[in-house]
């Protein structure tokens, strides 16, 4: 299976509300974009309106690995903006700014490609399963960016009290992965880590700019530069590592109460997650009802089998719900927050097959469903396809002994005898 081979492999579109105020201090337009992040597409948006990241306002972050629709609102300023991969198309004006409380639900278009005949057999079945029971509300890869790009949880180092390592991470830490120029500019702080009065020669420095007017005044507060990041990029530092914490707790529930027989493992960007095929009536009701929650000092848990889930993960990671702080720093917060455990894909339809054109002899197949706003398009399908990505046991293979000398004196003795017996054989077979 392969996924978002191409930018319209791959589109969400958000339905929404908003109250419309022809006085209003937020103008509001449908942005259309592809291979941008919301955080990138805001950045430009702000650039253009020249506004600040924080007074472009929206609903949710989108894939940017995809074509996605949804809504911005700029604070003041109306912008104008049409370029190939980000366009903005103006819808009205609102008193205050968007939220995820503005959208209502995500549609999604997925085309599944690389597939043989094989899977195609497998797909009914998981289809009626999905149908079934729904998909875990996991977070997907597309939340932990920065264990893709080797930068860890950052919020981690700052728990520690290490905000210099939770810096460079940030700043001079650039992906192996990455060939922008946002990798060139980080390229350049780790060389010269220290020396803030140089000036970054490369296109994108001046995101940073905030953090280095920081360090040039106060060369070793870290944690206070850390904190002249954007707030909202802030508290997606500490909503991955909270994301990861909830996958990692849900699994464990899913083994106490499901039991690791009516599993299957799928494999992403954090590890492993894993889903039920089969549960019965109670078990369906019990998931379905229940939330688990994303923890925070003030979490208070609504049974012991979730207490004990969620606590094993902290326990693991040496900590305690009290420990979910960053120390002198109260503006990054850990706030408690529950979410379902199973999410439903509603009027989920899946295309007939057809020949995939980018690879030679394989299938593809168009999928659509609509999502409530949080939920991953990605889990779905890959629940939908979960034998295409379940890890592989690796068998390592048996090391090969060298001989002695014995066993080769032997070997040769069983060659020459057979080779006499066999010449002797043939001298008896030929005619007098």
């Amino acid at each position: 299976m392969k996924l978002k081979q191409r930018p319209e492999d791959f589109s969400v579109t958000e339905s929404w509300r908003f109250d419309q105020d022809p006085r209003g201090a937020w103008f509001v337009y449908l942005m259309d974009k592809q291979k941008l992040s919301t955080f990138e597409a805001v950045e430009r948006i702000g650039a253009r309106a020249g506004v600040q990241p924080a007074e472009v306002s929206y609903c949710g972050l989108k894939d940017k690995q995809g074509r996605t629709t949804q809504l911005v609102a700029v604070h003041r300023k109306p912008v104008e903006l049409q370029e190939p991969d980000l366009r903005l198309k103006p819808l009205g004006r609102t008193s205050g700014p968007l939220s995820a409380a503005n959208t209502t639900s995500n549609r999604f278009a997925v085309t599944v490609r690389d597939l043989g005949e094989e899977d195609l057999g497998k797909l009914p079945a998981a289809v009626a399963e999905v149908q079934r029971i729904g998909v875990v509300n996991y977070f997907d890869s597309q939340r932990f960016g920065s264990l893709k790009h080797g930068q860890g949880f950052l919020v981690k180092d700052l728990m520690r009290g290490d905000a210099e390592a939770a810096l460079r991470n940030h700043l001079a830490r650039p992906s192996e992965l990455d060939r922008t120029d946002d990798a060139r500019v980080k390229g350049f702080w780790k060389e010269h880590w220290g020396d803030w009065d140089l000036k970054n020669p490369y296109p994108g420095a001046e995101r940073y700019a905030p953090v280095l007017r920081w360090l040039r005044l106060h060369p070793k507060d870290y944690l206070g530069a850390f904190l002249r990041t954007e707030p909202r990029w802030r508290g997606l530092q500490v909503f991955a590592y909270q994301s990861w914490l909830w996958n990692e707790g849900v699994k464990q529930y899913l083994r106490d109460v499901v039991g690791v027989e009516k599993l299957v493992s799928i494999r992403y960007q954090a590890g492993t997650l894993l889903f039920p095929r089969a549960l019965d009536s109670a078990q369906t009701r019990l998931l379905h009802r229940h939330t688990f929650p994303l923890l925070g000092p003030t979490t208070r848990f609504e049974g012991p089998v979730i207490e004990k889930a969620a606590l094993s993960v902290l326990g693991r990671e040496d900590m305690t719900l009290e420990s979910l702080r960053v120390p002198g720093a109260p503006q990054i917060h850990f706030d408690h927050e529950e979410r379902p455990l199973l999410v439903v894909p509603g009027k989920l339809i899946v295309s007939e097959a057809s020949r995939d054109e980018l690879t030679k002899g394989r299938l593809r197949v168009n999928v659509a469903f609509t999502l409530p706003p949080g939920a991953y398009a990605t889990l779905v399908v890959k629940r939908l396809f979960w034998w295409t990505l379940t890890p592989q046991a690796k068998v390592k293979p048996v090391p090969k002994q060298k001989p002695s000398a014995a066993e080769i004196h032997e070997r040769r003795k069983q060659t020459g005898f057979l080779a006499k017996k066999r010449a002797r054989r043939a001298k008896r077979s030929m005619p007098p």
